[in-house]
Formats: C-alpha cells, structure tokens, sequence
C-alpha cells in the first residue's frame, strides 16, 4: 500500500516572493480555494506580521476556504508568532510555521547569533506557538549547510518544545538528490524523537533540483513536501507541485507513495496561477507547459494513434487537459494527417488524401506550424467536385513603383498547357486580365476580399471572389502564402465553376453557388 504524502502549498507566500508575482488578498482568496479544490493538504496563506495586506489574506482564507490546514508564516520573534495567531484563530484547522536558521554562514553573518542562542530561541518559539495551536511546524533554515550533529540536536529540541512537523530547507538549492537523500536519513537514524513528528522538505531549484531532491527525500522517509504551483518562487523557484504530484503518481510503482491530489484540476490551477502573477509558463514546462503533450514528430504521431502509451506516460485527461495534440507541421506524417482531417470532418479518398498531402508538404515547409484553417483550405481544393477546365501550372509577376505590373501564366487547359503574358493596374489586376484572356471568360469580377487565415507573416492568405455571367453568380476560394498566386487560384476555381454550371444547362433564374 502506498505511503500518502502531504502536499504543502507556498504558491501564496513562498510563490509570491517571485518578482512581480504579488498578490492582494482578493487574488489570494480565489487561489487558495482553487488550491482547496485541486485538494492540497496545507495552504501557507501568506506572512502575516509581514503587512497588513498578507495578515487580511491569512485571515480571509483561515476563515473562508474549507478542506486544508490553513498555515501562517512566523519567523522565530514573539511578535511574529502573536501575529500568526491572530490571523489564523478562530478557524477550525490551522498551523503555525515558524523558523531560524541553523547554518554558520547565516548565523554568524545575518543573525548575529551563537548556535545555542539559535537553539534556545527555537524552543522558546515553539513552545510560544504551540500554547496557540496543536499544529506547529519548525524550519532550520540553510539546513543543508548547516552542521548535522548540530541539525539534530535543533530538531530534537523543537520536537521536544512542541513542533509536529519539522520541515527541512534547502533554502539556497545547494544540495544534490544523493546529499539530500542522505540528509533526510541521518535525521531519521539520529534524532531520537523524530517519530513523533513528520519530515518535511522545502526545497529551492537554484541547481535545477527541486524536484529530484524532494523525490530524494520521499524516498528516504519525508512525509510532507512544500512546492509551488509551476515552481514559482523565490530567484530560480521551488519544486513544482504539479512535478512532484504526477512524479509519484506515474511512478508510484517505484516511489511506494502517493497523494491526494485531485490531479484533473492541475491544468485549470496552473493556468489562474499565471494569469493572476503575470507569470508565463514555458512551453517545455513539465506536466503543464504547452508543449507537455504536444506531438510533433511523425513517427511519434504514428505511434500514439496506433497505441498512446508510446509516446506518453501520462494521459492528458488526467491532469485537466482534453487531449493530446498533434503539432502539424514539416515532421507530421501521412497517419497524422489524415486523423486530423476526419477530426475535421473530411474523409479523402486514397488519391485526395495523397494529392493533399503534397501540398500540405509543401505549406508545412514555409510555415513553423499548420492550423486546422490551413488544413480545411487545403483539403476543400482537394475534395473539390467541381471539374477544373483551368489549372494553375506557374505564375510569375513584375510589380514595382516604376515598372508596369506584368504577369506571365501558365495554364492547363482541357488537358493542353497554354502560356501567356499581360499587364494591368497591379499584380492581382496583371494576373486576371492574363487568365481572362487566356479563359475567354465573359464573366464580370463581382467582389475580391483578401484575409489572413492564421497569424504570422508566414500566414497563409485567403482570396474570395465573386464572379457574374450572365444569370449565374459564383464564389471562388483560393489559399496559399503567396496572395498573389492565392488570388489566381480563387479566380479559376470560380471559373471553373461557371464552366460546370453551363455544361448542366440549369435554367433557374439566378444561382449562388458557395
């Protein structure tokens, strides 16, 4: 049976404490009841001696969200702890996190203090907590540089005054998954009283370690892990809740642990997390960045609609996301392909499909990513009924602010290439006054719009025309990078139509075809 570990959330204190990701309290209070919902075990609301806005946020959330232990953090002063106290009472589960550091580097330079004076102020902290809450957590912080006979004999001693959770930092992410590792078990194996208390670990990814090392920890006996929603935090960050949540649960077959995290609601959090700090997730970002389950390769691709478990350990759906998806671009392959043209809605015979194919080739080698507006603009040529009279086979034109626009078509006519050149007012007007002469056509162009399918400068453009003979009024479409070989494509594909339309002889009075 698996091991449940506590996830401890500081999105809200340590998570704010990245630049330009604070919080008023209003932001905080719809976080931490998402947290509630995502199923966190303890939220640390904020500091509450810190200012009046984070002691109204802990107030708030300890008294409005249900489910978590709602936690404050105190660091190891009277005023800190009283502080603490009179956010979080009155609210039925809460905790007090208070700390003091163990390391020589920050006791001698930033605190001033000698290790036993740091020893008895920790004592004194926690019992003073403790006479407010049944819930009080103590951190040594630096505890990674610190001394490790002297570590235990601090945790012993806060255990001793009152701590149930004793939470060890990496506070500057100076340890390896192996140092931790090992870390966490000398604490089991040389604190006497360690079973009264669960371990905890808080650990900073300044190496890039934040993940391993907590997981290290796990490993050796850690109950609780602290982390933040996409790893914000202070500098680099801290571990990421939702990397550490889905690492146990992917792998619970190694861990032996788990957690009771609604994983289906990471996707929703992660996302309020970035809107409300500003704070952008990379697209390689694990478990929640945009490329998380985004397939790109062709083989990968094939592999997937064969049998998902190739290419993911994961299933999308269960950290909030509807599906996978395939990346169409250079790489995509035939299969891809044509499951995301019945996804669309279209189902190409084997010679449409290959004729769709190379122009989708084609498009994807002039284009980073294809869209489905891409896809459904390629594959309405493809499927067209319509028979084409007139195909495009090359085009170039001159065009300048001295020089006449000139166009030279070439065309397939009734199976027969035919060649010409003309001019006109620009390149568009060039082109249709060459294919009109080249088509005979006694049409009338009606109307010319030109949009962008997608963003981007290498966005495909599409042309729309409308053309009028006599009773019969039609639409034609073209699409492609070049707006100009676009807007010759629409034009015959109307012409095309007009031809059909002839050759069936209707007599209704005046048709509009789409």
């Amino acid at each position: 049976m698996s091991r449940l570990i506590r996830i401890f959330d500081t999105t809200l204190r340590d998570g704010e404490q990245s630049p330009g990701a604070a919080m008023n309290p209003d932001e905080k209070l719809m976080v931490a009841k998402q947290l509630a919902r995502l199923g966190v075990d303890i939220i640390e609301a904020g500091f509450a001696y810190s200012s009046p806005g984070d002691f109204e946020a802990v107030r708030r959330i300890a008294q409005e969200v249900e489910g978590p232990t709602i936690c404050s953090l105190a660091r190891a002063r009277p005023e800190d702890i009283d502080r603490a106290w009179e956010a979080l009472k009155g609210a039925p589960k809460v905790r007090i996190h208070t700390f003091i550091s163990t390391s020589d580097i920050h006791l001698k330079h930033q605190f001033r203090l000698t290790r036993e004076q740091a020893r008895e102020r920790a004592v004194e902290m926690v019992t003073r907590a403790r006479g407010y809450v049944e819930d009080v957590e103590f951190s040594p912080m630096d505890a990674t540089r610190s001394d490790v006979k002297y570590l235990y004999e601090v945790l012993e001693a806060a255990i001793e005054a009152g701590a149930t959770t004793v939470n060890i930092p990496d506070t500057v992410g100076y340890a390896t998954p192996q140092e931790f590792g090992r870390l966490i078990r000398g604490i089991r194996e040389n604190v006497p009283n360690i079973k009264q208390a669960v371990i905890s670990v808080h650990c900073h990814n300044d190496l890039g370690m934040a993940v391993p090392n907590s997981l290290a920890a796990v490993m050796e006996g850690a109950g609780q892990v602290e982390c933040t929603i996409n790893g914000i935090g202070e500098r680099a960050g801290n571990a990421s809740m939702e990397e550490i949540v889905m690492g146990l649960r992917t792998r619970k077959d190694f861990y032996g642990a788990d957690t009771k995290i609604v994983t289906e609601e990471i996707i929703k959090t992660s996302r309020l997390v970035s809107k409300i700090t500003g704070m952008v997730v990379q697209p390689n970002k694990a478990i929640v960045g945009a490329n998380a389950f985004a397939h790109a390769s062709g083989i990968h691709q094939d592999g997937l609609l064969k049998e998902k478990t190739t290419y993911e350990i994961m299933r999308p759906e269960s950290v909030g996301l509807g599906k996978s998806t395939l990346v169409m671009g250079k790489l995509s392959g035939r299969h891809a392909f044509r499951q995301r043209l019945e996804e669309l809605g279209f189902k190409p015979t084997k010679d449409e499909l290959n004729r769709a194919f190379e122009r989708f080739k084609r498009l994807a080698d002039q284009k980073k990513e294809i869209y489905e507006e891409d896809l459904e603009a390629i594959i309405s040529e493809e499927l067209q009924t319509i028979p084409e009279t007139y195909r495009l086979k090359s085009l170039y034109v001159e065009s300048g602010t001295d020089k006449t626009p000139t166009a030279r078509i070439e065309l397939e006519i009734d199976g027969k290439v035919v060649q010409q050149t003309g001019t006109g007012d620009g390149p568009v007007d060039a082109a249709y006054r060459t294919i009109a002469a080249m088509t005979k056509t006694k049409s009338t162009l009606v109307t010319y719009a030109v949009k962008a399918i997608t963003g981007g400068t290498d966005a495909q453009g599409e042309v729309m025309v409308r053309v009028e003979e006599g009773p019969k009024t039609v639409t034609g479409h073209g699409a492609d990078t070049d707006i100009i070989v676009a807007s010759a494509k629409a034009y015959l594909n109307a012409l095309n139509k007009l031809i059909y339309w002839k050759s069936r002889k209707d007599d209704a009075p005046k048709i509009h075809y789409i």
